[in-house]
C-alpha cells in the first residue's frame, strides 16, 4: 500500500539544523564509516568540557559500554553557566500554573536559584556527590531547580512521578537507599489544590525507608499539612538565606546523572542509570536536530518530569540547547478544552511535543475549540510515548499545525535517554504514523533474533546494533537484570544487542513504524498481530473515539482479539451492528486474520496519569479474573468498575 508523504516546505528546509535528504545521508554515512569519529566530532563541538576526554567509546566490555573517558565537566555548566554571558537575561523557564500564575525565569535567576538550592542540599542535608535524592514534585519550577542543583553538586536524583503511590515511592526509597527525600504540600488539579506530602508520610511510616535523613518541602498550594518534628523542613522558609555562589562539582563523563525506575512486566520497578556526559550530549543534538531549535522559539513539551520525556525534554535538552522552556502545572481541559491551544497562542509557541493519547482526548471533547485560537506561531509539531493512529495524526496536522507544520513522530524509551528514530523536520518526507528513520549515528535495525534482517513489510524486532552515547548505563544495584532485560534476547554477528522490546516493520524506503511492544504482540492462527495496527483500524470507523486490543487464550486460534472500545457518539445503534461494521474495516485494512472476535464497549479505558493504557487490567477483565495489582495510581480509578459492570451486561 502506497502511503501519502508530506515534505518540509522550503522555508523551514533552508533554516532547518538538518536541510535535506543529502544531507541525513550524508551524516549517517559518516556515522556508519566512522562511528567513533562521528560521536568525536560532536562532543567535542557541543560540550563544555572542563578537561578533555581521552577515549570516545569503550565497548570492550559489552553490554557495559563507556564513552568520552578521561572527560569532565558538569551538566548544571551545560544547561545555565555557558548562557550566562550572552543570554543572561533570556528567558530558560516560563512557567503557568493551572489557575493562570505565570513565572518568566531568566538563565541569570535560575543560576541563582540552582546555586542558592545546591548549597542549601549541601551545607544543610550534607549531600555530597553520589548521594541519591528522591524527588516527588508537582510540574512547578522548584522541580526543575532540584534536579539542577542534584547535578551541580553531584547527587543522583531520582524523580517519582507525582501520581504514583507511597508503595511506589517506598520501593524507590528502598532501592536507591536515598539520603532526602524532596516533595511539595501539593500542587493544583481541575482547579483544585491537591496533596502530594501525606504520600510521602505514608511511604516512610511503611518502615524500611531508614536511608532518610530528612524531607525538604516546597510550599505551592499553602494547605494544611503535618510536619514531622526533627525530619521534616520547609524550603521556602530556608532558601533565601543561602549564598548564590556554588562551585560545580567536577564529574566525570561516566558518573551517573540520574535514576529513573520504569515497570518491567515482572518483578520490582527497575532504577534506569543514565551517565552525565553522554546523555547530556544527546540530549542536546536531540533538540537541534528534531525539533530545530532557534535562539528566538518558545518551545512546550506538555509531559511531566516524572517521565523521562520531561527529564530530557522539559528540563536537560531545552536548556542545554539555550532555549526557553515551557512548564504547566495542570491538566489540558481546565477550564476548558481549549487550554492548551490558548497558551500556544498567548506564550506564541513555536514547537509543541505531546502524547498521541492526549491529542485522541482532545480530538474527542474539543474538536472545533483550535480554530477559536492563533496557533500560527507553531512551525514544528512532535508526538511521544505511543504510535500515533491517522485519524488523529490528520487532525493534528491540519487542526493544530494548518496543514503546514511537520510532525515529528519520536520513538524512544526511558533507556535510549533521547530519540532514536524520528523525522527530521527540515529534511525528512514525514509519512502519518511513521516513526520513519533513525536519527544519523543511531543503528536502529528490524531484525530476527538472530541478527538476520526483518523483509521488507514483515514484523521483526527492533534494537539498536551499537552503543550510543544516551543509552542506559545499568540497572541499579543489580547488573544482571540489566544484561537479561535489555541484551538477552538479540544477537547480530554472534554479539548480544539492545532489544527494545518493540515490534517493527521496514518498508521499502527504510522507513519504520512500530507496531507495539512484543508484550502487546498477538498470535492468532500462527500470524503476529500488533496491538497498535488493529486500533489505528479500530479508530478509522467514524464512530469510535478510542479503542484497546488486548488477546485472550482461543482453543482453535491460540489467541483471539479482545476489542474494548470508546464510543465517541452518545446516540448509537446496536453493538452488534457496530462490531460488525468495526470487523469490516479490520478485514479491509489489516486482514481477516487481525478481525475480532469479541467487542466490549466501555465507557473510558484504564490509564497511568501519563496517559498508558494498562492492559494487563483489560486482560484480567476480559477472563473474568480478579484484578490484584494496585489502580490508586491510575488517572480515574473508577473507571475499572465501570469497565467490569459494561462487560457484565455484555457478556
Amino acid at each position: 500500500m502506497e502511503h501519502k508523504l508530506f515534505y518540509p516546505n522550503k522555508e523551514l528546509s533552508a533554516n532547518a539544523a538538518v536541510k535535506n535528504m543529502n544531507e541525513y545521508n550524508k551524516l549517517q554515512n559518516f556515522a556508519k564509516n566512522d562511528y567513533e569519529g562521528f560521536w568525536d566530532s560532536f562532543a567535542k563541538d557541543k560540550i563544555t568540557w572542563k578537561k578533555p576526554y581521552t577515549k570516545g567509546l569503550d565497548d570492550s566490555n559489552m553490554p557495559f559500554a563507556k564513552w568520552f573517558e578521561g572527560g569532565e565537566l558538569n551538566v548544571s555548566e551545560q544547561c545555565i553557566d555557558r548562557h550566562l554571558e550572552k543570554n543572561g537575561e533570556k528567558t530558560a523557564i516560563l512557567f503557568e500554573g493551572e489557575l493562570g500564575d505565570i513565572q518568566k525565569i531568566t538563565y541569570n535567576e535560575l543560576s541563582r536559584r540552582v546555586n542558592k538550592t545546591a548549597n542549601l542540599l549541601k551545607n544543610r542535608y550534607g549531600i555530597t556527590k553520589g548521594d541519591r535524592v528522591v524527588i516527588y514534585m508537582p510540574m512547578i519550577p522548584e522541580a526543575a531547580y532540584m534536579m539542577l542543583a542534584c547535578a551541580r553538586i553531584g547527587a543522583i536524583h531520582s524523580i517519582v512521578f507525582g501520581g504514583f503511590s507511597s508503595d511506589a515511592i517506598r520501593d524507590r526509597i528502598m532501592n536507591a537507599k536515598a539520603k532526602l527525600v524532596i516533595t511539595a504540600d501539593g500542587a493544583y488539579r481541575k482547579g483544585k489544590p491537591y496533596m502530594l506530602k501525606p504520600a510521602v508520610d505514608e511511604a516512610l511510616a511503611k518502615g524500611g525507608c531508614d536511608s532518610i535523613e530528612k524531607v525538604l518541602i516546597v510550599k505551592r498550594n499553602n494547605q494544611e499539612m503535618t510536619l514531622v518534628d526533627g525530619r521534616d523542613e520547609i524550603y521556602n522558609d530556608l532558601i533565601d538565606s543561602m549564598s548564590e555562589d556554588n562551585e560545580a562539582e567536577v564529574m566525570q563523563s561516566e558518573d551517573p546523572l540520574f535514576l529513573l525506575y520504569t515497570s518491567g512486566s515482572t518483578g520490582k520497578p527497575k532504577g534506569v542509570q543514565h551517565n552525565t556526559a553522554g546523555y547530556i550530549l544527546w540530549a542536546q543534538m536531540t533538540m537541534e536536530w528534531v525539533f530545530d531549535i532557534k535562539p528566538a522559539d518558545i518551545y512546550w513539551c506538555t509531559a511531566d518530569v516524572g517521565w523521562i520525556t520531561g527529564h530530557t525534554y522539559i528540563v536537560y535538552g531545552p536548556l542545554a540547547a539555550g532555549a526557553t522552556t515551557v512548564m504547566y502545572e495542570g491538566i489540558p481541559l481546565f477550564p476548558d478544552a481549549g487550554r492548551w491551544w490558548k497558551m500556544i497562542q498567548d506564550h506564541k509557541i513555536t514547537q509543541f511535543y505531546t502524547a498521541p493519547t492526549a491529542i485522541r482526548m482532545l480530538h474527542k471533547i474539543g474538536d472545533d475549540e483550535p480554530k477559536k485560537y492563533d496557533l500560527s506561531s507553531l512551525r514544528i509539531l512532535g508526538t511521544v510515548g505511543e504510535p500515533i493512529n491517522p485519524e488523529a495524526w490528520d487532525w493534528y496536522h491540519n487542526k493544530i499545525g494548518g496543514g503546514t507544520c511537520p510532525i515529528v513522530d519520536t520513538w524512544w524509551q526511558t533507556e535510549t535517554g533521547g530519540h532514536m528514530i524520528s523525522p527530521l523536520p527540515g529534511a525528512t518526507p514525514i509519512q502519518a504514523g511513521c516513526a520513519t528513520l533513525p536519527i544519523p549515528g543511531i543503528m536502529a535495525e528490524v531484525i530476527d533474533e538472530d541478527g538476520t534482517p526483518t523483509p521488507v513489510g514483515e514484523k521483526g524486532l527492533l534494537c539498536i546494533t551499537r552503543p550510543w552515547p544516551s543509552m542506559i548505563r545499568g540497572v541499579w544495584g543489580d547488573p544482571e537484570r540489566f544484561k537479561k532485560s535489555y541484551f538477552g534476547d538479540c544477537k547480530k554477528d554472534g554479539k548480544p544487542v539492545y532489544f527494545s522490546g518493540d515490534g517493527a516493520m521496514v518498508d521499502e524506503k527504510g522507513y519504520i513504524t512500530i507496531t507495539g511492544r512484543t508484550d502487546d504482540v498477538m498470535n492468532v492462527s500462527g500470524h503476529r498481530i500488533g496491538s497498535a495496527e488493529v486500533e489505528a483500524s479500530i479508530g478509522n470507523a467514524d464512530f469510535v473515539a478510542e479503542s484497546a486490543v488486548i488477546s485472550q487464550p482461543h482453543d482453535v486460534k491460540g489467541e483471539s482479539l479482545t476489542a474494548f472500545v470508546i464510543l465517541n457518539l452518545h446516540d448509537h445503534g446496536a453493538y452488534e451492528d457496530m462490531a460488525k461494521e468495526i470487523n469490516k474495516i479490520i478485514r479491509t485494512e489489516v486482514g481477516a486474520f487481525s478481525m475480532c472476535d469479541r467487542f466490549i464497549f466501555v465507557p473510558g479505558l484504564p490509564k497511568t496519569r501519563s496517559g498508558k493504557i494498562m492492559r494487563r487490567i483489560l486482560r484480567l477483565i476480559a477472563t473474568d479474573e480478579e484484578i490484584t495489582q494496585d489502580i490508586s495510581t491510575l488517572e480515574d480509578p473508577s473507571v475499572v468498575k465501570a469497565i467490569i459492570e459494561a462487560t457484565k451486561e455484555q457478556s
